[in-house]
């Protein structure tokens, strides 16, 4: 039986995450009280469902403190499970409640932020424990449905460590799903070139601007280095995803040069990895701010 847990901040997608699994065959459950997934999950074995899908947060109010008991009960009676967690900055949480007008669940009466800022406290714990992060902000409900089925459906019958690298702008901020970040603000910036300021690090001219720097080279030789030392580690620590970003000022050059040459690297090295370029076409400038 494959046992997937969706929760995460009101507002980060997790009711567009439960149809996707859905449509994928999972038998889905909204808003399930936790104390009554062990019953559950039994109930779905004698009834022959192996693949479930549940929405779990913090509209069960005090049910939800339960929860933690009832993934233990879960795991003592043999059944294994994986946590998706789904959030997203506090600014775009913001601007979808108030596109839908809808009130935060913890905070009816008061402002939007008062209860985004008690429910990440709640739900503090929970992410911690989460088997895989997605981060919403900048994902349009295409994007959503693409990772979520690289990262849990075309994985069905994978094993092994899926490493997700993420080139991304500072400017735009951090992206709240990376375990590792690098910044690369260091190397020469093609902006100031204006032959390349227009053009993206997947452009082979700016793939060369970059990779021609020595400390381009030194790098990545040293970022490999590391790489090859960690990822046994979370292999052996039962990690199945990590993500990696690398971050420039914009996230259009020098942050997309990289990304890719570190994942041609470790594909070599026989590692399964998907690349995606976050801020590529955001329209956010490389230009340093001293």
């Amino acid at each position: 039986m494959r046992f997937i847990i969706i929760t995460g901040l009101s507002g980060a997608g997790r009711t567009l995450a439960l149809r996707i699994f859905e449509d994928h065959g999972y038998f889905c459950v909204d808003n399930l009280p936790p104390a009554l997934i062990p019953k559950f999950a039994e109930l779905c074995r004698q009834t022959r469902k192996n693949k479930i899908a549940l929405v779990i947060d913090i509209r069960g109010g005090d049910f939800f403190d339960h929860l933690f008991e009832s993934l233990k009960s879960l795991k003592n009676m043999g059944y294994s499970y994986e946590i998706l967690f789904l959030d997203a900055s506090d600014e775009v949480l913001i601007k979808r409640y108030k596109e839908s007008r809808r009130r935060h669940p913890l905070a009816p009466e008061r402002r939007i932020i008062d209860g985004i800022n008690l429910e990440r406290k709640k739900l503090e714990p929970l992410k911690a424990a989460s088997n895989v992060i997605i981060d919403t902000s900048y994902k349009t409900p295409a994007q959503l449905k693409e990772e979520i089925v690289r990262r849990f459906i075309e994985t069905e019958k994978e094993t092994g460590l899926l490493i997700n690298l993420v080139s991304f702008g500072f400017k735009q901020g951090l992206p709240l799903d990376a375990d590792l970040v690098f910044d690369v603000r260091f190397l020469p910036n093609p902006f100031y070139v204006d032959e390349l300021r227009m053009l993206s690090g997947n452009d082979p001219r700016v793939r060369e601007f970059v990779m021609n720097c020595p400390e381009s080279q030194k790098f990545l030789e040293k970022l490999t280095d590391l790489l090859k030392f960690l990822i046994p580690c979370y292999i052996r620590e039962g990690k199945s995803q990590l993500v990696i970003a690398v971050g420039c000022t914009g996230g259009r050059h020098r942050s997309v040069a990289i990304v890719n040459e570190l994942a041609s690297l470790l594909r070599k090295e026989g590692h399964k990895v998907i690349v995606e370029h976050r801020d590529e076409n955001s329209g956010g400038g490389e230009k340093d701010e001293l």
